[in-house]
């Protein structure tokens, strides 16, 4: 299986004691490395997107105001919670750039999973927003290459994360090749894109306090059969790990056998549908061991 980092990722940086802090990643891939994972995997850089891909999906003034604003020194706030300092969009790019390369040797048949170690993550930004620590959305850019230049016909986008995918339903509710589910914990941030109906999105709202057996309840019953119909070509999945229990940003309680079952299902549905082809993407997990665990085990399973 496949493995796409760049240490590049770990330059972004914002304001002393932020969430999304590089950390994040090094612990990740020290976990990888010292559990002998890391070496069961084929390990690749990631090339920087070419942002002509980019602004497939993110207006063009959008993505050049960014570059724009990217501060020499000292941070440039974006959002209330999203800064960038001389480095992100360089990590962003790398970010982008191992999705795209990655799905590009997975649906070339080199590869039939890859995961790809990456920050800034991209799930929250919108055609012309950055937010939730995102700049560029990494998965719809890569679901987009796809469908254009690689001979997708169908793609599904599958989200995990605690926090739910707007920027990918804002980005995708319109495009019928693209099925988009998120599950998310609400009410809860963003607090965007999650109440409306599009014939291509679903939605899977969980209440603060969910635990397992009922995020799998919910997950069988509202994802199987809108991914089967869809007879996705290719499975991208925005892998956040904050809905573990011990994560401080979230409030719904799953544990790290809950995401090993998620990404068995999710695998299996791919072997129905595209010969088991999935590209998984980091997005949030806030806590450093359980970050490392979550992943590792979702790791493990797409292997």
């Amino acid at each position: 299986m496949l493995l796409i980092t760049h240490p590049e990722c770990l330059e972004h940086q914002m304001q002393p004691g932020h969430m999304e802090r590089p950390e994040r990643l090094a612990h990740l891939l020290s976990h990888f490395e010292t559990t002998g994972l890391l070496q069961s995997l084929t390990v690749q850089v990631a090339p920087l997107v070419n942002r002509d891909l980019v602004k497939r999906i993110h207006t063009p003034t959008y993505v050049d105001g960014l570059s724009k604003a990217s501060p020499v020194t000292g941070l440039v706030r974006v959002d209330p919670d999203t800064a960038m300092c001389a480095r992100s969009l360089n990590a962003a790019d790398r970010a982008v750039g191992a999705v795209v390369e990655a799905t590009r040797q997975v649906m070339s048949g080199q590869h039939d999973r890859a995961f790809c170690a990456i920050r800034p993550p991209g799930h929250h930004a919108e055609t012309a927003a950055a937010m939730g620590f995102c700049f560029y959305n990494s998965v719809c850019v890569a679901a987009r290459y796809a469908l254009d230049e690689l001979g997708a016909k169908h793609i599904a986008i599958l989200d995990f994360d605690v926090h739910h995918g707007n920027g990918s339903v804002e980005i995708m509710q319109s495009e019928p090749r693209a099925l988009v589910c998120s599950s998310f914990q609400s009410p809860f941030y963003p607090g965007r894109f999650d109440q409306g109906q599009w014939p291509n999105v679903v939605l899977t709202p969980l209440e603060e306090g969910t635990e397992g057996s009922e995020f799998r309840r919910l997950i069988e019953a509202e994802w199987i059969e809108p991914i089967r119909a869809h007879r996705p070509d290719l499975i991208l999945i925005s892998a956040g790990f904050d809905a573990h229990r011990a994560d401080p940003l979230g409030g719904i309680n799953l544990d790290v056998e809950d995401f090993s079952w998620i990404t068995r299902l999710i695998v299996d549905l791919a072997k129905e549908s595209c010969g088991g082809r999935v590209v998984s993407a980091l997005e949030g997990g806030y806590d450093l061991n359980a970050l490392a665990l979550c992943a590792a085990a979702h790791v493990e399973v797409l292997k």
